[in-house]
C-alpha cells in the first residue's frame, strides 16, 4: 500500500522533482485515476512553478516546504476527481491557454471540431481577407470566439453568456490572448437582445438531456456549471431557441453548433422545420477524433 501524501506535505518534502512525481503518479494510480503519470507531472510542475524546459535545465529540482504543501493539496484535490484543469486554473484549446473558473464550462478536445469546422468554411468564404463579424453563444471561458479571433486577424466579435462571472472570465483571456479590441461580451441568454448581423454564429451550447446530468462522470458532472451542461428534457433546448431567431441574426453567413452523441438528425430537424427552412442552404456534418459526429454546420440565405 502506496502511503497516501495527501494532506501530509512531508511525504513530498525535499525530494526530487521525479520521485515526487513518481509517488504522485502510484497515488493517483492508486485512487483509479487514469492517466496518472501524465497528470502527476503536470501537477509537480505547477507546485514548482515552473513549465518542463526549466525542469530539463535543472533536473535535481527538489521540492521545498511551500512547494511540498501546494503538491500535498494538489494530490488531494485531484485524487477526489477534480480535473487537472481545474486545480490550475487553465486549460489548453488549440494552441492556446485559457483560463477557467467554476462559472465556465472546461473546453474539451472534441470541442475543437467547431475551430476546425469554421476555418475550412473561412478559407471557402475568403473570411480570411476580409472583416467579418462573428457571435458566440454561451461563450463561457470564451475559447470558440477568441481562437477565431486569434486565428482570423481581420475577424470581430460578440461572445453571450448568462453568467456575468463567465463573462469576465472571457473578457480576461481576450486580454492574455491580445484580441480584446476585438471582442465584446453581453450578458444575454440565446438571441435575446442581439443586434444587428453577422457572418458566422457558432455555440457549444448545454446539451446533456436533464435525466442523464447524474450519470456523467465526477469530473464532468461535480465541476462543470450545471446550466452549461443541461439541455433540457431531450438535450435540444437552446438548438429551439437559436432555430426561432438565426435567420435575423446570420441572414447570409453559416451557424456552426457543437452537439452530443446522436443528436446530428434531431438538431438538422429543429432548423429545417424553422421558418420551413426557406432560410438553409448546406447543411454539413464534421466528426472529431473519435468518429463522433461533433459539429453542425448550416448555410444561411437570404
Amino acid at each position: 500500500m502506496v502511503r497516501d501524501p495527501s494532506g501530509d506535505a512531508s511525504s513530498f518534502e525535499g525530494l526530487q522533482a521525479r520521485d515526487a512525481a513518481a509517488l504522485l503518479t502510484r497515488v493517483l494510480t492508486e485512487a483509479g485515476i487514469e492517466g496518472a503519470a501524465r497528470d502527476a507531472r503536470l501537477l509537480v510542475l505547477a507546485a514548482l512553478g515552473i513549465d518542463g524546459t526549466a525542469l530539463v535545465r535543472d533536473p535535481d529540482r527538489r521540492l521545498d516546504g511551500r512547494d511540498a504543501e501546494r503538491l500535498s493539496e494538489f494530490a488531494r484535490r485531484r485524487a477526489a476527481r477534480e480535473p487537472v484543469s481545474r486545480i490550475l486554473g487553465e486549460r489548453g484549446f488549440y494552441g492556446r491557454t485559457f483560463r477557467i473558473t467554476p462559472a465556465t464550462l472546461d473546453p474539451r478536445p472534441c470541442t475543437e471540431t467547431v475551430i476546425e469546422a469554421a476555418l475550412e468554411i473561412a478559407g471557402r468564404e475568403g473570411w480570411r481577407e476580409r472583416p467579418i463579424r462573428i457571435v458566440d453563444i454561451g461563450t463561457g471561458s470564451g475559447a470558440l470566439l477568441l481562437t477565431l479571433l486569434a486565428e482570423l486577424p481581420l475577424a470581430s466579435g460578440i461572445g453571450t453568456d448568462i453568467s456575468p462571472d463567465a463573462l469576465a472570465a472571457a473578457q480576461a483571456n481576450a486580454v492574455q490572448l491580445g484580441v480584446a479590441d476585438r471582442a465584446v461580451f453581453l450578458e444575454r441568454r440565446s438571441l435575446d437582445g442581439i443586434d444587428g448581423t453577422f457572418d458566422l454564429l457558432i455555440s457549444n451550447p448545454p446539451y446533456i438531456p436533464s435525466e442523464e446530468i447524474a450519470s456523467l462522470e465526477a469530473d464532468v458532472r461535480a465541476y462543470d456549471p450545471l446550466g452549461a451542461l443541461d439541455g433540457g428534457a431531450d438535450g435540444l433546448d437552446i438548438y429551439r431557441e437559436l432555430a426561432a431567431g438565426f435567420a435575423r441574426i446570420v441572414p447570409d453567413g453559416w451557424v456552426l453548433l457543437e452537439i452530443g452523441a446522436g443528436q446530428a438528425d434531431g438538431v438538422t430537424g429543429i432548423f429545417r422545420d424553422s421558418a420551413d427552412g426557406r432560410c438553409l442552404g448546406d447543411i454539413r456534418l464534421w466528426q472529431d477524433l473519435g468518429q463522433h459526429t461533433r459539429c453542425v454546420a448550416i448555410k444561411t440565405r437570404r
